[in-house]
């Protein structure tokens, strides 16, 4: 009986993908918007899709309105999807201990695995594959379900329940993530929060955000497994 569901962050938790995201998204914002640097400057880490593209449209005084908002998505996930092969800029792999840890917890009746991410699920689904983790995820959260990443956590509660992957209180919920606002995410659901200082944050600044547990990274399997529960 699942008693325990395990929700990650992907951008800078589970991979990086050597600016793939911020590429596509550039690429898109060039074709509809005519900024081809429209995310130079705009705080990209933690926060929605949505969010990151609305910022970027009110850069050059456009409004975000429905159609160019699905016509912004629909490019950006074509973009992604040639981007994601390229080499990129700095690192582009699985961060350490990373299929361990999922292999570990794919094994335990106890636990399910989900999403819970600011990536659009198209992009979501594109970077995982990539690297052969989508098919550890049952259920999740996306960038498209809100643009306040604090209401995804119960979205995913939710969808697990609806799916029959877990029916589970947010008390016996854990958020993994490397960013205040994966902290911040777990904290507004009642959920535990676990940071790994993978991406742009210090595990010290992810414990004055209020992480409950922290890690520098995901390499000691055994560790990981016995701060899940």
């Amino acid at each position: 009986m699942v008693t325990r569901l395990v929700l990650f962050d992907i951008d800078g938790t589970l991979v990086l993908t050597g600016g793939a995201g911020m590429r596509a998204m550039n690429r898109a914002c060039e074709d509809l918007v005519g900024h081809g640097n429209a995310l130079d400057g705009i705080q990209l880490a933690g926060r929605t899709d949505w969010i990151i593209l609305q910022d970027a449209a009110a850069r050059v005084g456009r409004e975000l309105h429905r159609d160019l908002r699905h016509e912004l998505r629909t490019r950006y996930v074509v973009h992604l999807r040639e981007e994601i092969l390229l080499p990129g800029r700095g690192i582009k792999a699985v961060m350490p201990g990373i299929r361990e840890a999922l292999d570990a917890l794919s094994e335990r009746p106890d636990v399910a695995l989900g999403l819970v991410t600011g990536n659009f699920i198209e992009g979501a689904r594109i970077k995982l594959e990539h690297f052969d983790l989508w098919k550890y995820f049952r259920c999740g959260a996306y960038g498209d379900d809100a643009s306040d990443r604090n209401a995804l956590v119960p979205i995913a509660i939710r969808r697990a329940r609806e799916a029959r992957v877990a029916d589970v209180s947010p008390a016996c919920v854990v958020v993994i993530g490397d960013t205040p606002h994966d902290i911040a995410c777990a904290q507004a659901a009642g959920a535990v929060s676990i940071g790994v200082a993978t991406g742009h944050y210090t595990a010290d600044q992810l414990r004055a955000c209020g992480a409950e547990i922290v890690f520098s990274d995901l390499s000691d399997t055994e560790a990981f497994l016995r701060a899940i529960g």
